[in-house]
């Protein structure tokens, strides 16, 4: 297999090995903030987050609906900690309003993969959730193998040359 079949399998597997995500966003006024979420995520590849309106981070993709997200392999499973596995997407945010059709499918995503909670969160008129779409990323699996997401096409993997930024 070659070096890009072999990253783009690993890619393909990635996300399915974590349950939340890092989570990247910025207030109005222009401040940082990175937390953690649960999420879902559909075979779009649009990540879904269920998050209290009283949180920072949920206050910021209403005044700013644009996202960064990370899933980062586990230190104690790195076999090198300056070159962790990790995935990162640029994400435009969207409310996803309350009791639509996709309000009711997302949910009963996060009941079937976090179980009982959930149902407690249902009836908590903070709750939101928000519609991450991906619109590029970069995939890193080690020393020299950086690889850009495409744009165009979120399956689609293209190794990073000397001269691209690696984030």
């Amino acid at each position: 297999m070659s070096q890009i079949e072999v990253a783009t399998a690993a890619y393909r597997v990635f996300v399915s090995e974590f349950q939340s995500l890092m989570l990247g966003t910025v207030s109005k006024n222009g401040i940082p903030n990175v937390s953690y979420t649960p999420f879902v995520i559909d075979e779009s590849k649009n990540i879904y987050i269920y998050v209290s309106g009283l949180s920072t981070h949920t206050q910021n993709l209403y005044t700013a609906p644009l996202a960064s997200v990370m899933f980062i392999e586990d230190e104690l499973q790195s076999q090198q900690i300056f070159a962790r596995r990790r995935l990162t997407y640029d994400c435009s945010a969207a409310l996803v309003e309350r009791d639509t059709e996709l309000w009711n499918e997302v949910l009963q995503r996060y009941e079937e993969r976090f179980g009982e909670i959930i149902k407690t969160f249902r009836d908590l008129p903070d709750f939101r959730i928000f519609q991450l779409k991906p619109n590029k990323g970069k995939f890193v699996i080690g020393f020299g193998a950086a690889y850009n997401v495409s744009a165009s096409d979120l399956d689609v993997l293209t190794q990073v040359t000397d001269e691209e930024e690696i984030d």
